[in-house]
Parts: structure tokens; C-alpha cells; sequence
């Protein structure tokens, strides 16, 4: 018998085969957005990008390559902020073509719309620009794949807005992605119920590395809970989410950014195998 409860009925559907070069698209897993939250250097990105290619590959998960070509967004001024932002644009570009895979990276101002463009396929709104009318605006009017990062401040209903300004702009490629909501002043929530109300306006992801962060810190510097990526990610599957959004890197600890809550690469296998396995058990019912 059918579970006619796990997904909203109106439910918009991610058509992944506008997006350049993605792959395994029809085995009907969860699509994934991953790697690095920084671009820190050609040689970390190249081998982080080969390592989850071979993962995802084995498995027939959809991926698109993750990596920040700047950080714009941090608490003190001495925060790694990146290498340089058309270097680290020409390395994304790099492993696009070495592993034939689409790439993803936010923007923050108006001029990285065009810029970011030119090297990548889809472009991040953060969840902290998310309300910024004329960033969104030019994200959309490249064409692009959009993806919108829900504010840690917005309800899951208000994200329908955002989705609108982007297709009002007469791009109709564009996704949420749920990175959890603020719960007091220095941790964050998954609300799971947002997922499938979030689902009715776009294709919908559970970033599960960022609902894990402890933000405000007294150092300056996010804390953040990496244990518990596996239980976000097992929820996310279970309720139905179209994909998922983490940060891995070889060595978190000295990362240049956001280490304390990313997932270390010598278990991203072990959790995308169960997650693959929770995700088939699930469309069986």
C-alpha cells in the first residue's frame, strides 16, 4: 500500500536535466551538493572533487561540486575571506572540466552575479541575502540555476517570495535549501514540517553540515556539531527531501572556513550508502 502521507501532492519537481553535465539522473536518488566550504587552493579542491566524484559515481547519486569563491560573510575581520576571487573561480571552472560535473558557489553582491556566471553552473543565494531583491534579481537573469538559501529569520511560507522573484524574472530553474533556523542566540533547528510546505514552491534541500552550526560565539569563530550530521541526514531522506547540501574536507579541524561543523571525507561514503538505502525503503512504502 502506498504512503499517500510522505510528500505534499502538489509537489514541484527538479527538472535535473537543465543543469550541465550532471549525471545519474535517472536512478531516482536524492541529488547532492558538496564539497569544501572555501576554495583554499587548486589541490585540496581537485582531490575533494575526485573523492566525492568516485563516491557518488559508485552510488548514482546527482552531484554538483560545492565551493565558496569568497567569503563575504564572517564574524572578525581577520576570518579567511579566500585566494583571490577569479583565481578561486578559474580552480571551480578546473573541476568542472577534469570530472565533467556541474559546480555551484554563492554570491554576494550584484557584479558576482555576472562574474560567478562565467565559470559555474548554479548559483547560491546565502541565506543571509536571501531578502536582498536585487541580488536574487541578478542571480536570475543570468540563467543560471538558482538556489536559495532560507534565511535562519524566515518561516518556511515566506520563502515562496523569493522563489517569485526569480521566476518573475523568467528563470523557473531555482531551489530552496533549508540550512536550519535560529534557536536562541547561539544554535539552530530543523524543523522538518517546513520541508514539504518549502516543496510546493521549488525542489527543496537539507543542508546538513550549516543546521549544525553554533553561530555567535564569543571567539568570533562558529561552532558547531558535526556528530549529529548523520541523524539530520537520515530525517531529511526519510521526510522526502529533493537533495542534500554538506561541506567535507579531507582535515575540518584546519579548514580555513567553517570546519567546526563539517563532515569529515573518510565517512561521507558509509553516510551516503545509508542515506541511498533509507531513501529506496521509503519510495517502497
Amino acid at each position: 500500500m502506498k504512503n499517500t502521507l510522505s510528500l505534499p501532492q502538489n509537489k514541484r519537481p527538479m527538472n535535473l536535466n537543465l543543469i550541465p553535465k550532471i549525471k545519474h539522473t535517472q536512478s531516482d536518488n536524492f541529488f547532492l551538493l558538496a564539497g569544501p566550504c572555501a576554495i583554499e587552493g587548486e589541490e585540496m579542491a581537485m582531490l575533494i572533487a575526485e573523492k566525492i566524484v568516485a563516491i557518488t559515481d559508485r552510488l548514482e547519486i546527482p552531484f554538483i561540486f560545492k565551493g565558496s569563491f569568497k567569503k563575504a560573510n564572517r564574524s572578525r575581520i581577520d576570518s579567511f575571506t579566500g585566494i583571490g576571487d577569479e583565481k578561486a573561480l578559474k580552480i571551480l571552472k578546473k573541476v568542472s572540466e577534469t570530472f565533467d560535473i556541474p559546480t555551484v558557489t554563492d554570491i554576494h553582491e550584484v557584479s558576482d552575479a555576472a562574474l560567478a556566471a562565467e565559470y559555474v553552473d548554479v548559483l547560491q543565494i546565502p541565506a543571509f541575502l536571501v531578502r536582498q531583491t536585487d541580488l536574487v534579481v541578478a542571480a536570475a537573469n543570468t540563467g543560471k540555476v538558482v538556489n536559495l538559501k532560507k534565511g535562519q529569520f524566515m518561516s518556511p511560507e515566506s520563502m515562496q517570495h523569493a522563489v517569485k522573484k526569480v521566476m518573475d524574472c523568467g528563470n523557473s530553474q531555482v531551489t530552496i535549501t533549508d540550512r536550519g533556523t535560529m534557536f536562541g542566540y547561539q544554535d539552530m533547528i530543523v524543523d522538518y514540517r517546513g520541508i514539504p510546505t518549502m516543496q510546493q514552491y521549488a525542489p527543496t534541500i537539507l543542508d546538513i553540515t550549516h543546521s549544525l552550526q553554533q553561530p555567535n560565539q564569543s571567539s568570533g569563530v562558529t561552532g558547531g556539531r558535526p556528530d549529529m550530521i548523520g541523524t539530520l541526514a537520515r530525517a531529511g531522506v526519510a521526510v522526502g527531501v529533493d537533495g542534500l547540501f554538506l561541506e567535507t574536507h579531507f582535515d575540518p579541524a584546519n579548514a580555513k572556513s567553517d570546519g567546526a561543523n563539517m563532515l569529515d571525507i573518510q565517512y561521507l561514503e558509509k553516510l551516503l550508502s545509508d542515506l541511498v538505502a533509507i531513501r529506496k525503503t521509503i519510495k517502497s512504502l
